[in-house]
């Protein structure tokens, strides 16, 4: 194995994060998000370098320092044009790969192709390029580059082009779509972005049908494919048990104990994001009210869910639709002593743990995922042998599947009857799934996944 000590790490988004302190000076913290926990425990200490984006006011300050160390972690930070940042981010990152790779797209509508989308599309070739020149910099002579998520696709290529002694490796934390989809990117747009990801040695995925799909798309556009590999990240089952074991979380925990009361409880825990299929949740639910009368003010669904890409449109009107939905059924359903759907849209990662704790069923029914955490992490901390029904279109499904209820997403009645399954399933075969579940979940560590990525970098 490479030693660590020769190893950089490319994401958009870094392991520390900065802020300004009530004096003015720059205060540095471990940043919060999967990436810099999952691969961020396994990297911390060991002298690698992570290259990041300086995204805020403070990230600016702190990379006109230069490189910062803190936290364990040895941060480069890439200052970018704010107007190319944010096509980079908002029109392409976020407006166009996303959507693509979770099959998001409203077809008759978007995306559209026009003069202003081609302007960000050279934004986000122009930014790949500065973060393919900052790791080329920073890189020691026949270092490995593990490259993170599809931000930045053309890194590969670029990287190969100024540096041929460093092997580099991508990683996608999303799905990847069918070749029929790739077909909405214009014919250059594709054979660029096939073209960059072959400049890899190998492209990564958490599951084997995602990986089969970028195959197929590369063969399709390119002739060709990279080696890819397949890793599922870890839950970072020490940090989520701290997490459920502090004053904070258990203080979350009898607010909402005090609001279910001796009801069973459906939990949800997600971003507001399109990919996550919340409203057919919520309408699968409507129908086990209908259907199962039994049901009615027995049972109380806790939905932890927070903001997400508000700078996008879409994502501000889904947001609006989550919160009326989740309404209007209070108002059809709710009694004077039963509120059916407990909404929190707060960020509050206490409280979200505080509801894995509690559940009796924890909802995943992603229309698209490219893992999903939440699925394993739930059954961390779950206290109660809890259910888990999960899509068979998140990533997870495919280390998870033999031991929960598998629901096609976008069958609301099929979710309403596996919801009903779960709920009145009988206690020893709750035990026998919720003990394997866990098994599973804490079977992997950071460590295990970063020295897949490094096999993989040196593997062809």
């Amino acid at each position: 194995m490479v030693p660590q000590m020769s190893v950089v790490v490319v994401s958009n988004r870094g392991p520390l994060s900065f802020g300004f302190g009530s004096d003015g000076e720059l205060v540095t913290r471990r940043a919060a998000g999967g990436l810099a926990s999952t691969l961020g425990a396994a990297v911390q200490g060991s002298g690698a370098t992570w290259v990041a984006a300086a995204i805020t006011e403070a990230d600016r300050a702190a990379a006109a320092k230069g490189s910062v160390e803190a936290e364990g972690f040895r941060l480069e930070s890439l200052v970018v044009d704010d107007d190319a940042y944010r096509m980079f981010y908002d029109v392409i990152s976020s407006g166009t790969l996303w959507y693509l790779f979770h099959n998001l797209f409203d077809l008759p509508r978007r995306p559209r192709i026009d003069r202003r989308w081609r302007e960000a599309w050279a934004a986000y070739r122009s930014v790949n390029e500065q973060f393919a020149a900052k790791a080329a910099d920073v890189a020691d002579e026949g270092a490995t580059v593990l490259v993170h998520d599809y931000h930045l696709l053309l890194v590969g290529r670029m990287l190969a082009d100024r540096r041929p002694d460093l092997r580099s490796v991508h990683f996608s934390h999303t799905p990847f779509c069918e070749p029929m989809t790739i077909r909405v990117l214009p014919d250059d747009v594709a054979v660029e972005l096939f073209e960059g990801m072959a400049g890899y040695r190998s492209c990564g995925f958490h599951s084997p049908r995602w990986a089969a799909n970028f195959r197929a798309c590369s063969e399709a556009v390119i002739g060709h494919t990279p080696p890819t590999y397949v890793s599922y990240a870890p839950a970072d089952a020490d940090d989520i048990s701290d997490v459920a074991a502090s004053p904070a979380c258990a203080e979350q925990l009898a607010s909402l104990e005090n609001r279910i009361g001796d009801r069973q409880a459906i939990v949800r825990v997600d971003r507001i994001e399109l990919s996550k299929n919340l409203l057919r949740g919520f309408h699968a639910f409507e129908d086990l009210l209908q259907h199962r009368p039994e049901f009615r003010q027995r049972v109380v669904f806790a939905a932890s869910v927070y903001p997400s890409r508000e700078g996008l449109a879409d994502y501000l009107a889904y947001r609006q639709e989550v919160q009326s939905l989740a309404e209007r059924i209070n108002e059809t359903w709710a009694t004077a002593d039963w509120t059916p759907i407990l909404l929190d849209m707060s960020d509050n990662f206490a409280r979200s743990v505080a509801a894995l704790r509690r559940y009796d069923v924890l909802l995943v029914n992603p229309i698209r995922d490219g893992l999903n955490l939440v699925a394993k992490e739930g059954a961390i901390v779950n206290e109660r042998d809890g259910v888990l029904v999960l899509s068979r279109e998140a990533g997870v499904y495919d280390v998870l599947a033999e031991h929960a209820l598998a629901i096609n997403p976008f069958d609301v009645s099929g979710t309403a009857d596996a919801i009903a399954d779960a709920l009145t399933m009988a206690g020893d075969e709750r035990k026998q799934r919720a003990a394997a579940l866990r098994e599973i979940a804490v079977a992997r560590s950071s460590a295990d996944w970063l020295a897949e990525q490094l096999e993989a970098a040196h593997s062809s």
